[in-house]
């Protein structure tokens, strides 16, 4: 490899999208079992958001540059590594760094590209495809014929978790903010889309399931929605926490834990270990992989924004007008 420096987008001291500016740094040092990938796109993600505003700083050996997910060529090899070679097309969960012309990611985050799939949509299922696996099926147990409520219907993560559920067997609820984004999640594979702005999802819910509740539920809101979705839960049921869009410290009346035997449990991606990120990526190519080649599920993506106007993709995530995945555009293929 002949350049020692790479372009990347630095978010500085943090603040609104428009402290997001190109700046220089050293190409990353491939450590033992990495690999590093030449990033041709790389996906923009509610957590990136986050780190801008300085309430997800990355772990203490992770990049400091933003990004989750990247997708294309390995250019470099670190020792040990023997499942790629160089030139392999890819896409991988990065623990940073993903805003950046190179990554350098250990070899267990790195996923074939699925046949058929180009480099676009492959950098647009990392993220999104780690989180819902690891929290709906993982975590959350859904099987095959139970019913399944996640919040966001239309946000990348909304969609990979209606499509994946419904593509393993299960009836599938989803909450959104507009008649659009209810018939994108109807497209995706939802059997219901219930707009919040215009009905109260717990007696939507009610009213769908016969007063049964559903089995399973994906949150990422957090906020007021968590008292109402232990009252829209089924007995045993299981409520999953991803994120907090609203405030995380809230009054809840527990009862409905012990009446119904809830389990409320809830996970983060990114300071989990590179083995457990292994497990997940072995167990995505196994089960999920072939979905994607066979245009069983698919990434949708709303919009690509060149590097370089990463803060007009940051502006875009916050308001929240998006349906799929936002993506930025980083080399040339």
């Amino acid at each position: 490899m002949m350049t020692t420096d790479m372009l990347f987008m630095d978010h500085g001291l943090g603040g609104p999208p428009e402290v997001l500016v190109s700046a220089r740094a050293p190409v990353p040092q491939v450590k033992e079992g990495e690999v590093l990938i030449k990033v041709i796109y790389a996906g923009v993600n509610r957590p990136d958001v986050s780190q801008r505003l300085g309430k997800y700083p990355p772990p203490p050996d992770a990049s400091k540059i933003m990004g989750l997910e990247v997708a294309g060529e390995i250019i470099e090899l670190g020792k040990g590594v023997t499942n790629f070679k160089l030139g392999d097309k890819v896409c991988a969960l990065c623990n940073g760094g993903g805003y950046a012309q190179f990554v350098s990611v250990p070899c267990g985050q790195v996923l074939p590209v699925p046949a058929g799939l180009t480099l676009l949509e492959a950098a647009a299922l990392p993220e999104n495809y780690f989180t819902v696996w690891t929290n709906v099926f993982q975590r959350g147990k859904l099987s095959k014929e139970e019913r399944f409520l996640v919040h966001g219907g239309s946000s990348g993560i909304g969609l990979t978790a209606i499509q994946l559920a419904r593509a393993f067997g299960a009836k599938v609820f989803c909450t959104v903010g507009s008649e659009e984004k209810a018939q994108a999640c109807i497209k995706a594979g939802a059997n219901y889309a219930i707009n919040y702005k215009t009905s109260d999802f717990v007696e939507e819910i009610a009213k769908l399931t016969q007063n049964a509740g559903v089995n399973l539920i994906l949150d990422m809101v957090g906020g007021s929605y968590i008292q109402r979705n232990l009252k829209s839960l089924a007995l045993d049921g299981r409520l999953v926490q991803i994120a907090f869009l609203q405030p995380s410290k809230v009054e809840v009346d527990l009862m409905q834990l012990m009446t119904k035997r809830l389990n409320y449990s809830g996970s983060t991606l990114r300071p989990r270990t590179k083995e457990d990120k292994a497990q997940i990526a072995r167990e995505l190519v196994k089960h999920v992989w072939p979905l994607l080649s066979s245009r069983t599920i698919a990434p949708v993506i709303y919009k690509v924004f060149d590097l370089n106007e990463a803060s007009h993709a940051h502006a875009l995530m916050e308001s929240s007008e998006h349906i799929g995945k936002i993506m930025l555009k980083v080399s040339a293929e």
